[in-house]
């Protein structure tokens, strides 16, 4: 990696500080336009993202295949040749969760003890913000930037839908990029170089039906399934042993990124209190460490029902990903983090999806670096306020330093 003058260095992070009130701002108008998915409209969170970047000049605009779901992109070019550098953040949020638990308003930025709150800061409008910011210093130093960053902002995320960052890379591919800084954050500004992989488990049990009074011990379907349910439960101590590009961000034999993760998640039956359900079926999401197959998942799984008369389909489902720690984009990141923080990054396994998967599927560099606080967002949704801004100069210093280490890809 070429060296950077530290005279830019003390510029940018002084310019992500400068851009505190601009980020503060953009931050509450993303937070009041609210983006749940699903439905997963976005209109009104693009439209503020929109308006905050074109009156900065941006000149964003917008790639969408359905009129409730913009992408929006954005492109600054450097001076001089080099790489194409991918900026990825989504506008969608989860659901607020049990509402009645809130103590700040879901949908109004609350500054409060050095924190952000409001639904999606955390995951992730507080990276958006922060990505935003990042392209007007950017904009500001062309003539230091080598080849283009552009800031991609899609929607449909949340559910890992086809109308966002999919349909996009589909589109235009010259979104492919050479590499990719996603903003989704891992948990206490760690640096993500990987993350578990995903698989959607149906079970279904058949049993007796009639009236509840003629219930027989094991005999009825949820029974049934109860059984096969509490027996998958025991492969939530499966660990797995990593491969060798990420035994140094596994080297914790206790690190959550070592096991296989599962929950039921929906569960249904009968419809009738008195009535004994000829039916059950539950739908389970499973995450997969690094280093774990399909096909072992499959053959782990069957064994452990084997005998229990439950039908077993696996869905949607893909493995496990990751870029390797030693690569230009990794340690640009690092770099970036060390000197606008002081300190560099955690390496770490996310544990949920993210759309940086999408990218390493097309083989390019991807990570993931931003502001949630914990390991997933939740009641009171928050982001602390300086790690939104330093985000901001990690970002920003980081395109320049990624520019100037490689050429076009």
């Amino acid at each position: 990696m070429m060296e950077i003058p530290e005279s830019l260095v003390t510029l940018v992070g002084s310019q992500a500080e400068a851009a505190r009130s601009g980020i503060v701002e953009l931050c509450g108008a993303l937070v009041a336009a609210p983006s749940i998915t699903p439905p997963g409209d976005t209109r009104a969170a693009a439209a503020a993202a929109i308006e905050w970047l074109a009156a900065r000049k941006l000149e964003p605009h917008v790639i969408s295949e359905r009129e409730d779901m913009p992408n929006i992109v954005v492109e600054v070019s450097g001076a001089r040749p080099g790489p194409h550098l991918i900026l990825n953040g989504h506008l969608d949020t989860m659901g607020p969760g049990d509402a009645s638990r809130w103590t700040v308003p879901q949908f109004q930025l609350t500054p409060l003890d050095g924190r952000l709150y409001g639904l999606g800061m955390g995951n992730m409008k507080g990276a958006v913000a922060a990505m935003c910011a990042a392209m007007e210093i950017l904009s500001e130093h062309a003539r230091e930037l080598a080849g283009t960053v552009t800031l991609l902002l899609v929607s449909d995320e949340v559910r890992f839908g086809d109308h966002g960052a999919r349909f996009v890379l589909e589109r235009d591919l010259r979104m492919h990029g050479d590499a990719v800084i996603s903003g989704e954050g891992s948990g206490w500004m760690t640096l993500a170089v990987a993350e578990k992989g995903m698989a959607w488990l149906d079970l279904r049990a058949s049993g007796s039906a009639g009236h509840a009074s003629a219930a027989l011990r094991g005999d009825t379907a949820v029974a049934r399934l109860a059984r096969a349910l509490h027996r998958l439960d025991e492969l939530n101590d499966w660990h797995v042993e990593p491969p060798p590009a990420l035994a140094g961000a596994l080297r914790d034999p206790n690190h959550p990124g070592l096991r296989v993760a599962v929950n039921a998640g929906i569960l249904e039956a009968g419809d009738a209190r008195g009535m004994i359900a000829p039916d059950a079926r539950a739908e389970l999401d499973v995450r997969l460490p690094p280093g774990l197959s399909l096909e072992a998942l499959d053959a782990r799984a069957l064994k452990t029902l084997e005998g229990s008369g439950v039908e077993y389909r696996r869905g949607r489902s893909w493995t496990a990903n990751w870029t390797d720690p030693a690569d230009d984009l990794a340690q640009t990141v690092s770099s970036a983090a060390r000197l606008i923080r002081g300190d560099p990054p955690v390496l770490t396994v996310r544990h949920p999806a993210s759309d940086a998967m999408r990218w390493r599927s097309l083989g390019r560099p991807a990570v993931c670096y931003g502001p949630q606080p914990t390991l997933s967002a939740g009641v009171d949704d928050y982001a602390i306020a300086q790690d939104v801004i330093d985000c901001c100069g990690v970002y920003a210093l980081a395109a320049l330093l990624y520019g100037r280490s490689l050429r076009p890809g």
